[in-house]
């Protein structure tokens, strides 16, 4: 039997956006092995049914699963809200998904104004809205849908003066109503912060979760006794659905490092039984 300590983190997106995330679990537990798979196929998920949705979470967490991961880390908000649940009732590892900032930033706001950039199918989830229940009562949280930012990034045109525009027509209004603190309720958008810090101003502040999901798996990994020993040499692969060639330097680039990306085929998108 394979020991799981010794076994990878799975790690999955819809596209190259959750490398946000896999940088801040690296961070936290830079003796773990982790398994990368990026959906470039299919990205974004935002506009996408929720049977797509669950059908390509299903068959990538297969694929995690067949690779002996011992834990998965949804790195994608859109298809936490959508299939997390399938998958946690499905699977004895540990899955471990995002969650938007919305307690941290109603914490740390002075002015009682909160932003969220976030996909329009997470902005629209009941899971978003219970957050907001939860711990939005006392502020105005105001959503702000970001249509083509998960695109940008996809191109790795993070720099690009078209993204800066997308940036600044979603940021403003958010400014102009008052609000000092910004959620990015998307992987993808993680990798804009210095960008959205730019031109929001020294005076903003912005939250996103990749922080916590570490914490998160981290306890998860101690709590089953999975936590790497250091005894093995850590690596992180990377793979993707869409064309290895346009999608390793896009990673490279958010990675901060020149990685390999392998291409795998998409499995059928079937829903978890």
């Amino acid at each position: 039997m394979m020991d799981r300590g010794k076994s990878a983190i799975g790690v999955f997106d819809s596209g190259v956006g959750g490398v946000s995330v896999l940088k801040a679990l690296q961070r936290a537990l830079p003796n773990e092995s982790f398994i990368y798979v990026a959906d470039s196929a299919n990205a974004p998920y935002g506009d996408k049914s929720t049977a797509f949705i669950e059908g390509r979470t299903s068959a990538t967490a297969s694929f995690l699963v067949a690779s002996h991961a011992k834990a998965i880390v949804v790195a994608c908000n859109t298809a936490t809200v959508v299939a997390v649940q399938a998958l946690r009732a499905h699977y004895s590892i540990p899955v471990i998904a995002m969650e938007p900032a919305i307690k941290p930033a109603v914490q740390l706001t002075r002015s009682g104004v909160v932003g969220v950039l976030a996909t329009e199918r997470t902005l629209e989830s009941p899971a978003l809205a219970a957050l907001c229940r939860r711990f939005g009562e006392t502020v105005e949280v105001i959503p702000q849908p970001c249509p083509g930012l998960v695109e940008a990034v996809e191109r790795g045109e993070m720099d690009a003066e078209a993204t800066a525009q997308l940036l600044r027509r979603y940021v403003e209004p958010l400014l102009a109503k008052g609000a000092d603190t910004l959620v990015l309720g998307c992987t993808h958008y993680v990798n804009l912060s210095d960008q959205i810090q730019r031109i929001a101003g020294p005076g903003i502040t912005i939250v996103e979760s990749s922080a916590a999901v570490a914490r998160q798996l981290e306890r998860r990994l101690a709590e089953t006794g999975n936590l790497s020993d250091g005894m093995s040499n850590a690596e992180t692969r990377f793979f993707t659905t869409g064309r290895a060639d346009q999608v390793q330097p896009v990673i490279s680039a958010l990675w901060g490092a020149t990685v390999h990306v392998q291409a795998i085929e998409a499995p059928d998108a079937r829903t978890v039984a």
